[in-house]
């Protein structure tokens, strides 16, 4: 993939950008291998752990969310990052967003404009956006998010949305979050909802999933397919009669998994993920699916004997689950592990804490192409 931005030295956040997108894939399996190489010892060697092939991505285009930084002035605002001093770099036409993003963003640009809506300055911590956030959809539908630091602009926005929804029909969804401190954080926790839609369907499949403010969604629609794809043949291969989804955001991997005489409970922190996961089972007409808004390590500490699952999916931050988590899975009476990790550091420290389970097969997934970021599955049974 060739980036203007990059070549210019504009933004060089995609680090591997210019490098042969084979070799890219390539780097990262033989990274991952290195780091699991105890586990794989473990097991048995390397005969006795599959590792199937890498699933690979578009090299570009591929980037389903958006969090662009708004800088510059009113009159001629930036929509992308930050320089070293602080100063709005625009990256409107950036290549590894979805099609639809692209689209959207100089349109939203024009829009703060003629709207009039004041950049945020950080190095002189005055002004009011302070971001723009753009998801697209499977669908091509979008949901737009303005981070503002009060509610001062909210009646500009309300102004003139009609505006911007008859030049960018598919935004869906339009919303104002108000981040009023002045922190390294991308959103706060209040969110305005600005039109009659508040979620936004991803449609995978037969699986619709149902995507609201401030919920985590897998940033790349094609592989993350891939990935629930692969997760559910394993689930299917173990035939569990329960299962946990940990860290279940809006229930990608429960709500795939799901099937009759299957009991699953997904469990995440974010209560409007839970709403969300909880929306697309009812739409589905799944009864033996339920969602709850918990920490994953306390949900699983507090579970009687009778309630723990045959089969627990984990889909940690980059930290991992943790010493406490992992130490719980490795005393339980959980037969089958599936985890899914996008830092395959910790994912090696997590399972070197795990010695009753055994790793039978690895997949690496390339969620991040031009990046050094990767997803890596497993799915590991005890012994």
């Amino acid at each position: 993939m060739q980036c203007d931005y990059f070549d210019r030295g504009v933004c060089r956040s995609c680090t591997l950008m210019g490098q042969p997108y084979a070799d890219q894939v390539l780097d990262k399996e033989i990274r991952t291998r290195e780091l699991l190489h105890d586990a794989v010892e473990a097991a048995g060697g390397p005969g006795a752990v599959e590792w199937l092939p890498a699933i690979t991505s578009p090299e570009s285009a591929y980037r389903n969310k958006a969090k662009m930084v708004v800088g510059g002035s009113v009159q001629h605002p930036t929509v992308g990052i930050l320089d070293h001093r602080q100063r709005g770099v625009d990256l409107q036409h950036c290549g590894i967003c979805t099609p639809g993003i692209q689209r959207a963003l100089p349109v939203l640009a024009r829009f703060i404009a003629d709207a009039g809506l004041i950049p945020y300055d950080v190095a002189a911590r005055r002004g009011e956006l302070k971001f723009v956030l753009v998801t697209e959809s499977p669908d091509g539908e979008l949901m737009v998010r303005f981070v503002l630091r009060s509610e001062g602009q909210l009646p500009r926005l309300r102004e003139h949305l009609a505006a911007l929804r008859s030049v960018l029909p598919e935004a869906v969804v339009v919303t104002a979050n108000l981040l009023p401190e002045h922190k390294a954080v991308t959103e706060g926790d209040r969110e305005v909802l600005l039109t009659e839609q508040a979620t936004l369907p991803m449609r995978m499949g037969d699986v619709t999933m149902h995507l609201r403010p401030q919920s985590f969604f897998q940033t790349n629609t094609v592989v993350a397919a891939r990935l629930y794809e692969q997760a559910t043949a394993w689930i299917d291969e173990v035939d569990p009669a329960s299962m946990w989804d940990l860290y279940c955001g809006v229930g990608g991997f429960a709500l795939h998994a799901a099937r009759p005489g299957l009991a699953v409970t997904g469990i995440e922190t974010s209560r409007e993920a839970v709403r969300s996961a909880g929306q697309s089972a009812r739409e589905a007409g799944l009864t033996d699916v339920r969602f709850a808004a918990d920490d994953a390590t306390e949900h699983a500490l507090r579970a009687r004997p009778d309630a723990v699952p045959e089969l627990v999916v984990v889909n940690p931050p980059r930290r991992g689950i943790g010493v406490t988590l992992a130490d719980w899975l490795e005393a339980s009476s959980v037969d089958h592990v599936v985890y899914s990790s996008c830092n395959p550091v910790t994912l090696a420290k997590d399972l070197a804490r795990m010695p009753s389970f055994r790793l039978d097969r690895v997949r690496v997934l390339d969620m991040f192409p031009q990046t050094g970021h990767l997803e890596a599955v497993t799915v590991l049974s005890r012994r």
